[in-house]
């Protein structure tokens, strides 16, 4: 059976949202690290993928913004699938002008939400979501691939 997102997404909350993604730096080598993670649609461009949200200010940001792609890796036991494709940031830093910055909090706490994330004060995460400058992080799905 080829991967899927409802493989990625059956994987993602097999494994509280926990994936590794990656991207590469300009000398080439790769720059990895833990994210919460979850099968979602980019509100912009409606490409089906997955989604994250990252600390503004954070290297990866940076990373994504000069590579324009990532993979974000999925895994619970020895199954696994990977999500490879463009990359696409909507924050403070990262307006776009398709997207009403006023959402943002509404699509940070979806974002959380399908990486397995609860809370039970959704206007102080709002509060430290903001004041850390969280910026949505999009991976297009172009490439799904695992072993099964």
């Amino acid at each position: 059976m080829a991967a899927d997102l409802e493989l990625v997404r059956a994987l993602s909350l097999r494994e509280n949202g926990l994936a590794t993604v990656s991207t590469v730096r300009a000398d080439g080598t790769v720059h990895s690290s833990v994210v919460n993670a979850g099968v979602f649609e980019d509100p912009v461009t409606k490409a089906p993928g997955v989604a994250f949200a990252a600390m503004g200010g954070v290297k990866k940001l940076d990373l994504f913004r000069q590579a324009g792609h990532a993979t974000v890796t999925f895994r619970r036991g020895w199954e696994w699938a990977a999500v490879q494709g463009s990359t696409h940031l909507i924050g403070p830093d990262d307006p776009d002008p398709d997207f009403d910055p006023a959402g943002l909090p509404r699509l940070l706490r979806e974002v959380f939400i399908a990486a397995t994330g609860t809370h039970d004060d959704w206007h102080e995460y709002d509060r430290v979501m903001a004041a850390e400058r969280r910026v949505a992080v999009f991976v297009t799905a172009n490439r799904i691939s695992g072993n099964r």
